[in-house]
């Protein structure tokens, strides 16, 4: 209790100001607590009722925004608790029975983040689902596929936006995986040593909705590694909607002009008419760095923290808020931003300013007239110095110009073409449009998936 200390002690300790978001999850935790208490005899099954009732009442307060948070009351619990004093008289009083602040703050964490892992993955799920439905549309446009941001090889823009699902898929997958290790109930560790009463822990468990209790007290209270865990698979996902919001960027620009993005996730600029800047995309880009920083510093908070509960976990909670907050409001407006995203198919082709890039399926001819890969290599990165230099694309190379670089080279060489160098690379996940129909029915079938 903080009524004794200074204003700025109190200010200082205080955590109330955001752990108030965890009160349904107190509130719940509290009303599991209460009637395990009753139905083991450590209290009596009409105080165990009172306080339920009472619990809920307040609940019904809070969410009516009747309830007065008091910052001299330290923490969400103790506003609870407090206004349970005053509902329900010295029976409130029992609650706290077997229990310590410590499991109780533990078992709210793991509460929200498991109904927020569930949302996360929700939402990444819509993502994927604007993706595939942008890709669907798109099935037959072919782009220039880029390494170290040079045209490369052709490839369908469906292969290129199915490229993300897959990242995203793999989020999902982490998060799942994170999920099972904060479904850990560690009501019943009491500070840190457990409790002398004879409670059952997993009566509490199973109401509360957890598959299973920790076992060990002391780590139960002070493990907040469900915390990192969900903030790393955050950065990864914040990571991954970077790198798309930054191809958003480019794609949208003049020199590129693949996309439009819809004004509502645009903006124009102060003094600059013709300006329509991706403000939503690089805001997604910018807040990957705020996301980095959360799990950078909860790891560093808990890095050299001797067992069991210390204050200097109280840190985790606006971190950890903040990560949520951030990342469901960037998939969010990216789901919708997706959905809206205009294909020029024509400016797509048009980027292919010359057929150099079919060099490799140049190469691949030779191959397969005969000649080793690394011969054919060769030939034909002398054959696109001559053709740039002489400022004309393969095609327009005439046959005798071709067999001045090999005699392999015949009239079929001209039936190499962008559709044939993407219809021809048919291997499992690659760009035909074959394996593109598979890869969109696949994901279709991965975003039907419960959780």
């Amino acid at each position: 209790m903080l009524q004794d200390k200074p204003d700025l002690v109190k200010k200082y300790l205080a955590s109330i100001p955001f752990d108030r978001r965890l009160y349904r999850e107190d509130i719940r935790g509290s009303i599991a607590h209460a009637r395990m208490l009753g139905a083991r005899g450590i209290i009596t099954e009409s105080d165990a009722d009172i306080i339920i009732k009472g619990l809920k009442s307040i609940q019904e307060e809070i969410e009516q925004g009747d309830f007065q948070f008091r910052a001299d009351l330290e923490d969400i619990h103790l506003n609870i608790e407090s206004r349970l004093f005053e509902k329900v008289g010295d029976v409130a009083g029992r609650l706290h029975t077997a229990r310590s602040r410590n499991d109780q703050i533990a078992s709210d964490m793991r509460l929200f983040l498991k109904k927020e892992t569930e949302e996360t993955i929700k939402t990444l799920k819509k993502l994927q689902s604007s993706l595939v439905e942008l890709a669907s549309q798109n099935k037959d446009v072919i782009i220039p596929g880029y390494t170290h941001l040079q045209q490369a090889q052709p490839i369908l823009l469906a292969h290129h936006l199915l490229a993300y699902f897959e990242m995203f898929q793999r989020d999902i997958e982490r998060f799942r995986s994170c999920l099972t290790r904060t479904d850990v109930s560690p009501l019943g560790s009491g500070a840190l040593a457990g409790t002398a009463y004879a409670i059952d822990p997993n009566l509490v468990a199973q109401e509360l909705g957890f598959s299973k209790v920790a076992t060990n007290s002391l780590d139960a209270v002070s493990d907040r590694d469900f915390v990192i865990e969900y903030e790393a698979c955050a950065a990864l996902t914040a990571m991954h909607l970077s790198r798309l919001a930054e191809e958003i960027v480019l794609w949208a620009s003049d020199e590129f002009r693949f996309i439009r993005i819809d004004e509502a996730f645009a903006s124009g600029s102060s003094i600059m008419p013709q300006k329509r800047n991706p403000d939503v995309a690089e805001l997604a880009r910018g807040k990957t760095g705020r996301v980095y920083g959360n799990l950078v510093a909860t790891l560093t908070t808990m890095k050299a923290l001797p067992l069991a509960y210390n204050r200097d976990m109280q840190e985790d909670k606006e971190r950890l808020f903040d990560t949520v907050d951030t990342l469901r409001s960037s998939l969010q407006v990216f789901a919708q931003m997706i959905r809206t995203v205009k294909v020029d198919a024509e400016r797509t082709r048009d980027a292919i300013r010359k057929d150099y890039i079919l060099a490799t399926d140049l190469a691949d001819y030779l191959v397969k007239k005969g000649l080793p890969f690394r011969e054919a290599h060769g030939v034909i990165a002398k054959l696109a110095g001559y053709a740039i230099a002489k400022e004309q694309s393969f095609h327009d190379l005439s046959l005798n110009e071709y067999r001045g670089f090999s005699p392999l080279f015949a009239e079929d060489v001209y039936a190499i073409t962008l559709e044939s160098s993407v219809a021809s690379r048919n291997t499992t996940g690659a760009t035909s449009p074959e394996q593109v129909e598979l890869a969109l029915t696949r994901a279709n079938e991965l975003i039907a998936k419960i959780l």
